[in-house]
């Protein structure tokens, strides 16, 4: 035990006599003295903890076969999707509707006016906005969570996605699987159960096993605007009863000018930007010239419109992840697109003379080919799948193999578009893939030849080894060869010593091509035996298994006979360039994250104009240690105005030692290329730069190794692409092509930021400028708690007569979507800081205490010294100012604007006939009336008015000569 736990054991025994004595002293007189009170009080505080305390959180051991051996009963191993059962329906939903401050608050003064001596105008008054407000939020949260999906993953101690595998009723206990996810390899991965797991479920319990799970981790997110604004609340109504000499029950003073100020804290804000916010997503998916665009999430549409990096996969993403099979190198000669026919010639020749007696003394051209191509037509994970036909009387008849394999009715599936394009170029040369299982595979020649194959073993691609490999057995001549394919890295140290290889991987890489490097090696019977009873008994090892099974196949991986060279293109997709230059001139930093080589991302980097042409590039020199790490920093940091291109080994290197630095010049840059990048790396980017530079992140990609990219980032964004909708459902919004995310930033992002900032503005304002006229009324009475409007003023005012018109606001643009488009720089406004959003704040206040005060002032004052007519007179002026104010913001009229105008005053205007109990009828209808309200109106709306038509004639925005 350690000395900590001594004190412990040491300082309770001393504590112990004296809880005794203590409780000796306790009797039935302390009880009735007051020790009732300190028992209940104890008791209600140790609920109070219990409620409060959060369940404890930690790690759980569960065997299987043994659970008199579990330590403690836990839950059942059970998921449920549903979030409230019967019992918890309504208090689950209250809880989740009242856990944020706004709504909270609004409850609490709402339930005030139960209080008598609190209670300052009708229930309805303050109970009917909050239920309406409650409605809404449910309804768009419903709705949020009913289309907004992410996946929920098992992760380990080191935050990784873990496949479990026990038993397969296919395929003797084969299964295929993915881990796009953990490595970012598509590829279908061949996994066998082992031997003593495929029997289950049958003999699950008798497995001596156990799992250990670690304890699960949990966050949360607040609303500060809120809490701000009660802040100046309270302030206010402290300074009204400070002014009020604290005479009286000033607590109670107190609380009353809280009621009447809680319009500072406008109850719809939440409402009505929810509200916008599915406007624009409905807007979004409704555009025409981006079909297929889906928000699958309608809270952060305005996101869009303020960010700063962009961080983009390349295939996939950037190219349209179809491979064309472009080169074949062998060494001495080389072949391209335009002399595909010489090799197709040499494959009929090659199988011609096979096919004839004689002995070979050396390689031909021909046989070099014939060898290649054999090599490239069985390295491979490719299926050849058969549709089936449908016959003359509709039922379905399925293609068999003796059918003659037809070519018109076969497709492939495989791991990836590189392995696609590899077997259909050897099927364009003559040498055709037409039948795969797990333990043979069938080739057929340009003479309609079928050739037979064993599989005897197959090493996957993984991104360790990036390489995979396959030992097959020819059946006509029982001969045994292994060949592997892989990345120039890998391969390099494999084959056999050549001068040629690096250097033509280095040319077709600046031509944008991928490359793979195709070698085999024969292998005797004897040889074969060996291997294989190492490898068995490499596979069952207890320890060190996958280290053992390495060395194993490493084993076999020397000295082998390269064979070719092979190149693929990845074409870009459509509008990439000028997609890229667009975001670039709108000042967006694009971060290109690849798996690919340096070269290749490199190549592609400067074709779709990621790298603009008069920009230099800065290649980062690998680095492994942190002297490097310091020397390459500094090279890089004399240069200037030049785009970074960096290896995900070297980019971990700095990071572990120069993080903040590193970060901070490549900020600098204006685009950053890193290759040989996994999944878990272009994640961990996104977060170095929310964190270093706090601003707006948007990553794009469109495979499962990008799904971690995108839910690290601000705004993600998932492209439908051919390596299915992983990325597209863990996205925020999913769209069918690259191009498209110019139109979706440029116009609908800009959009709905600046919509949502003027919506905001005017709910603020609305329920500042009603709270100053409380607090000039309240100041001119004496500092009186007594309300200006009671009932359906309060009530008309933040809905029929002003919610209509301020709304409408969604639709209001300051330049056409053509003008966005084709002056990118228009969207740099909104990128360039916080304070230009706190001056704007700043302004609406002074606007709306400005105004406020007029309105009442005038009223009150100047003109009228009877309350009702005062009443009728402000009021009247309100609404005016209000709906002046909105036409005055307007920048593109929409006929729902003008229709919401008209139809809030003509509710106004109609609804005067019901207000007898506020407003002398008698009254509003005189002239004196009339001349009153509008000289009150104009005083407050034409000088404002006066003063942005001088700004915007001496100090135009950015928009004003686009827009004329």
């Amino acid at each position: 035990m350690s000395e900590e736990g001594f004190e412990n054991d040491e300082s309770d025994y001393q504590t112990l006599p004296r809880a005794r004595v203590n409780q000796r002293q306790r009797g039935l007189g302390w009880f009735l003295f007051g020790g009732w009170k300190v028992l209940c009080g104890s008791c209600c505080d140790c609920l109070a903890h219990i409620c409060r305390r959060k369940k404890e959180l930690k790690a759980r051991t569960v065997w299987l076969g043994c659970p008199e051996k579990c330590e403690e009963k836990f839950p059942k191993n059970t998921i449920k999707n549903q979030k409230y059962n019967i019992v918890t329906f309504v208090p689950g939903v209250l809880y989740q509707q009242f856990k944020f401050f706004l709504n909270l608050y609004f409850l609490v003064v709402a339930c005030s006016q139960f209080v008598p001596s609190l209670k300052i105008g009708y229930l309805y008054t303050y109970w009917a906005p909050l239920v309406n407000a409650l409605q809404c939020c449910s309804f768009v949260t419903v709705t949020i969570k009913n289309v907004s999906s992410r996946n929920e993953k098992l992760y380990t101690e080191h935050n990784q996605n873990v496949p479990l595998f026990f038993s397969s009723f296919f395929f003797a206990g084969a299964c295929f699987i993915r881990t796009d996810q953990l490595d970012g390899e598509t590829d279908w991965k061949l996994k066998v159960a082992v031997g003593c797991t495929q029997r289950l479920p049958a003999d699950l319990f008798s497995i001596s096993a156990y799992v250990y799970a670690q304890r699960p981790h949990d966050t949360f997110i607040l609303n500060r605007l809120t809490k701000a604004l009660f802040l100046a609340q309270v302030v206010l109504s402290v300074v009204m009863v400070a002014l009020q000499g604290f005479v009286g029950p000033w607590f109670r003073n107190l609380f009353r000018f809280v009621v009447l100020f809680s319009y500072i804290i406008p109850i719809s804000l939440r409402v009505n930007l929810d509200m916008g916010k599915s406007a624009y997503g409905w807007m979004i998916m409704k555009d025409e010239n981006i079909p297929g665009t889906v928000v699958r999430t309608s809270t952060i549409p305005e996101e869009l419109g303020r960010l700063v990096y962009l961080l983009t996969d390349k295939t996939g993403t950037l190219t349209q992840n179809e491979m064309i099979f472009k080169r074949l190198h062998l060494g001495t000669v080389s072949y391209g697109t335009d002399t595909m026919d010489e090799i197709q010639s040499h494959i009929v020749q090659s199988y011609a003379q096979s096919q004839s007696s004689g002995p070979k003394v050396r390689k031909s051209v021909s046989s070099r080919i014939h060898e290649a191509v054999k090599a490239i037509a069985l390295c491979h994970n490719v299926t050849p799948v058969y549709e089936s036909h449908t016959s003359v009387n509709g039922e379905t008849e399925t293609a068999e193999a003796d059918q003659d394999f037809s070519d018109d009715n076969r497709t492939y599936q495989a791991s990836s578009p590189d392995e696609v394009a590899l077997v259909r170029w050897t099927e364009s040369v003559g040498l055709t893939l037409v039948n795969r299982d797990l333990t043979s595979l069938q080739l057929k020649t340009p003479s309609g030849q079928i050739l037979s194959f064993y599989i005897l073993q197959i090493f996957p691609f993984t991104s360790e080894s990036k390489r995979m490999g396959i030992i097959v057995r020819e059946e006509s001549t029982g001969d045994i060869t292994f060949y592997m394919k892989g990345a120039d890295v890998a391969m390099a140290s494999i084959v056999q010593y050549n001068d040629w290889l690096e250097e033509e991987c280095g040319n077709m890489a600046r031509e944008g091509l991928r490359t793979l490097v195709v070698a085999k090696k024969s292998l005797s019977e004897e040889q074969y035996q060996d291997f294989e009873n190492r490898y068995n008994q490499a596979k069952l090892s207890i320890h060190d298994r996958t280290l053992k099974v390495a060395a194993v196949v490493e084993s076999l991986e020397r000295e082998m006979e390269l064979l070719c060279l092979t190149g693929v293109e990845d074409q870009l997709q459509a509008d990439v360039r000028p997609t890229l230059e667009l975001l670039r001139n709108a000042g967006i930093k694009i971060w290109m994250l690849t798996g690919d080589k340096l070269e290749t991302a490199t190549c592609i980097a400067k074709s779709s104009h990621l790298v603009s042409r008069n920009q230099d590039i800065h290649v980062f020199r690998p680095v492994s240690n942190r002297g490097e790490a310091h020397l390459e920093l500094n090279a890089f940091r004399r240069k200037h105005d030049c785009a970074l291109v960096i290896s995900g080994d070297s980019l971990e290197v700095c990071l572990r030692y120069y993080e903040h630095e590193f970060v901070e010049l490549a900020c600098q840059c204006p685009a950053v290329v890193c290759c040989r990048c996994s999944p878990t790396q272009k994640a961990q980017i996104v977060r170095l730069l929310q964190q270093h530079t706090a601003n707006r992140t948007c990553a794009i990609g469109d495979g499962g190794n990008d799904v971690s990219m995108i839910q690290a980032a601000d705004c993600g964004i998932g492209i439908e692409g051919k390596e299915g909708k992983q990325a597209s459902l863990a996205a925020d919004f999913s769209i069918t092509q690259f191009k498209h995310i110019g139109r979706l930033l440029m116009v609908h992002g800009r959009n709905s930021y600046k919509r949502s900032a003027a919506l905001g503005q005017f709910v603020m304002h609305r329920g500042m400028i009603i709270s100053t006229m409380q607090a000039v009324f309240s100041s001119i009475f004496f500092f009186a708690s007594v309300p200006l409007y009671q009932g359906f003023l309060m009530v008309g005012y933040a809905t029929i007569y002003t919610m209509f018109p301020v709304f409408s606001l969604v639709l209001d643009q300051d330049v056409k979507p053509e003008m966005a488009l084709l002056y990118p720089e228009l969207y740099k406004d909104l990128t360039k800081g916080r304070s230009l959003s706190f001056k704007t704040f700043l302004i609406w206040v002074l606007i709306s205490v400005y105004q406020g005060g007029i309105l009442m002032y005038g009223a009150l004052v100047l003109f009228e010294s009877e309350f009702v007519h005062v009443v009728a007179i402000s009021f009247t002026a309100l609404i005016l100012t209000e709906l002046l104010m909105v036409a005055l913001t307007i920048r593109t009229w929409h006929w729902l604007m003008v229709v919401a105008e008209f139809f809030s005053f003509g509710c106004y205007l109609a609804s005067l006939a019901f207000l007898n109990e506020y407003f002398d009828l008698s009254f509003i209808t005189t002239w004196p009336f009339l001349w009153k309200v509008s000289a009150i109106t104009l005083v407050s709306c034409l000088p404002l008015y006066i003063i942005k038509y001088l700004k915007r004639k001496f100090s135009p925005p950015s928009y004003s000569k686009l827009s004329s």
